[in-house]
């Protein structure tokens, strides 16, 4: 390391050498303090001031819960629902699906009767078949043969963009036999003109975002429901959470005006307030499924649901939510100063020397996103050491391989980084919540939570991208020493987490020559010990220091990051404002998660007031577009005055 360098990252060294002291040192430990903030125990060393560079480790006081389960298949096979043979094929070999899952052997049978159905079930579970193969069976058995100039029979709305692509995607495989059912898609970021056309042609499957298909009902003429048999609403919770309530009350009431008997569903992983709210005004005795459970008693003998509701919880008591059984949950206590390092060191523990690793990181803005991702391909898949800047080693960028997903990308981008994430083997996928909710991303082995979602719910649905089917997956949520109480608020919920230690973490960095001090010269790999993981952290850091001072542009890219951090830190709910508030961040500290040596001066109770300005016109239509509700509006004005 240049001597420039190493006098740069000293401070970051001294902390790293109080923050890593080998726990097994003698003489170290006179006594433990009784007292902690939120769910951490604090170790003190003697010799040592008590704050927060003298914190030796975070012990978190972590309930153990027992977690609802869910069990995700039977052993009951397609072949005993009464479908067409052409239909059960299809499911067979193009799906390569042969038995049902929990949630699909309860619903189908329901949905075949023609009832309305509010289903809840886990994650990951294949709610998406439980409402489309009952929707085509129905559709292709029609004794009027369909045409596509009728127009649409069945309107699935879901929230986002992918999961329109992704239903479309599954819709058009089940149709493979029944050919003159022609299925389409409406959708923001796509032109309106074209969309115009293929409505004027006939679509009988019609999937949409709420906004486009409020966009089409007041300016399109050609759009019609005369003939609707059928109204899904996937994802209810998180259309409701992106603000389209008012853009459903248009939906409805336009279908109401043309159609008046029709068969209603909704699918939702978590059963909120406002999702009953919902059922209550689309569904007409509505039979409730959950296959929780606790909630056993809500099938009869032969396994079919009943139509009774399942139990909300009582007032005040919080809500549970089943988790797979596949899905380990793990949290880690990082300082504001080691938050980019662990990310990125638990980043090349995964993804660079394990062997088929695909990772999903989730941001709370989408200029987090942005900054990581550049920050990232500029720096972890180039050797700091190496003779020519920026040169690719071999190792990593074969198996290290960065994507970025977020609302503020175009669509064709958007639709290009899904694809291209879903078919390959390994890979990062960098991204907002515009992720989080019903993607089916195949073969994802770790979500890492790097911000921390805004509730339990949304933890639920992040997790979910993982562990999907019965598949194995893992989970990390990265929490600084003062938010330590989340956990304790995961668990009231029912949610159970493990804990990974920093220095585990970064010990990985051992293992890399890349980020070897000029300490340790030549020497071969090692038993690691904590100077030299102190070391190579340092080195780490300084690397990720020079890549954001290397111009004024990429400093003042940073400092948007950070702007941007602080903004979504400011709008957590009112039941969560004592575990993440921007009085508990020091900003200094901060500051180094995102490569810049000091806090920005310019974070003035003006400037935040001009930023604030320009927030102002982000609407719940802008969220359609993917980008969190962290990211908009709520800046924390006056804990920044100082």
């Amino acid at each position: 390391m240049e001597p420039g360098n190493r006098n740069r990252a000293l401070g970051l060294h001294h902390y790293l050498k109080t923050t890593l002291k080998s726990r097994s040192s003698t003489g170290m430990f006179r006594g433990r303090c009784a007292s902690g903030i939120g769910g951490v125990k604090r170790i003190l060393p003697c010799s040592l001031s008590i704050g927060t560079d003298a914190w030796v480790l975070f012990v978190i006081r972590r309930p153990v819960v027992k977690q609802v389960q869910e069990k995700v298949f039977t052993s009951d096979a397609f072949q005993e629902l009464d479908l067409h043979p052409h239909l059960i094929s299809t499911i067979n070999t193009v799906l390569n699906m042969t038995r049902m899952t929990s949630v699909q052997k309860q619903s189908i049978p329901v949905l075949l009767e023609g009832r309305d159905a509010l289903v809840r079930s886990q994650t990951g579970s294949g709610k998406t078949l439980a409402y489309c193969i009952p929707v085509v069976q129905s559709l292709q058995a029609m004794k009027s043969k369909i045409q596509r100039s009728d127009g649409p029979y069945a309107l699935v709305l879901v929230p986002t963009r992918e999961l329109a692509l992704q239903s479309f995607d599954t819709v058009q495989k089940l149709l493979k036999p029944f050919t003159w059912i022609v299925p389409g898609v409406l959708m923001g970021g796509e032109r309106r003109k074209s969309e115009k056309a293929r409505l004027r042609k006939g679509i009988n499957i019609l999937i949409s975002t709420p906004g486009r298909l409020v966009d089409h009902i007041k300016s399109t003429k050609n759009i019609h429901f005369r003939r609707i048999q059928w109204l899904i609403l996937d994802e209810a919770d998180r259309i409701l959470d992106l603000g389209f309530e008012k853009d459903i009350t248009v939906i409805l009431n336009a279908i109401n005006a043309e159609c008046q008997k029709r068969q209603n569903v909704l699918l939702s992983a978590t059963l909120t307030e406002g999702v009953t709210r919902l059922a209550d005004i689309s569904l007409l005795n509505p039979v409730r499924i959950s296959v929780l459970d606790q909630h056993h008693g809500q099938s009869d003998p032969k396994g079919r649901a009943v139509p009774e509701a399942s139990p909300l919880p009582a007032a005040g008591e919080p809500d549970s939510f089943a988790i797979p059984e596949s899905l380990d949950q793990h949290v880690t206590l990082v300082p504001s100063k080691l938050r980019l390092v662990s990310l990125a060191a638990f980043i090349l523990q995964q993804c660079k020397f394990e062997k088929d690793q695909k990772m999903i990181v989730f941001f709370s803005s989408c200029e987090l996103v942005e900054f990581h991702y550049h920050l990232f391909v500029q720096t972890l898949l180039s050797c700091p050491g190496a003779p020519a800047s920026g040169q690719l080693l071999p190792s990593a960028s074969a198996r290290l391989k960065f994507l970025r997903l977020h609302g503020n990308m175009e669509q064709e981008e958007r639709t290009a980084v899904f694809q291209e994430f879903s078919h390959s083997k390994t890979g990062v996928l960098l991204c907002t919540d515009v992720a989080a909710r019903g993607l089916d991303l195949p073969q994802v082995t770790w979500i890492v939570q790097y911000n921390a979602p805004s509730s339990p719910a949304e933890y639920i649905h992040r997790i979910g991208r993982t562990a999907r089917i019965g598949c194995r997956g893992s989970s990390l949520l990265i929490l600084a020493p003062s938010e330590a109480e989340y956990v304790n608020s995961l668990a009231s919920h029912k949610i159970n987490v493990s804990e990974i230690k920093v220095e585990d973490i970064l010990s990985v960095l051992t293992r890399d020559d890349c980020f070897k001090g000029s300490r340790w010269g030549s020497q071969k790999s090692r038993a690691a010990g904590p100077q030299e993981i102190r070391e190579r952290a340092t080195v780490l850091q300084t690397v990720f220091e020079d890549y954001v001072h290397s111009s004024e542009r990429r400093v003042s890219w940073a400092k948007k990051a950070l702007q941007a951090f602080i903004r979504a830190y400011a709008t957590y709910p009112r039941d969560l404002k004592h575990i993440f508030h921007v009085r508990s961040l020091h900003l200094g500290h901060v500051a180094k998660s995102f490569g810049l040596r000091d806090a920005p001066q310019n974070l003035s109770v003006t400037a935040l007031k001009r930023r604030q300005a320009n927030l102002n016109s982000h609407d719940a239509g802008v969220l359609e577009f993917g980008c969190s509700p962290g990211t908009g509006g709520g800046w924390y004005l006056s804990t920044l005055t100082s």
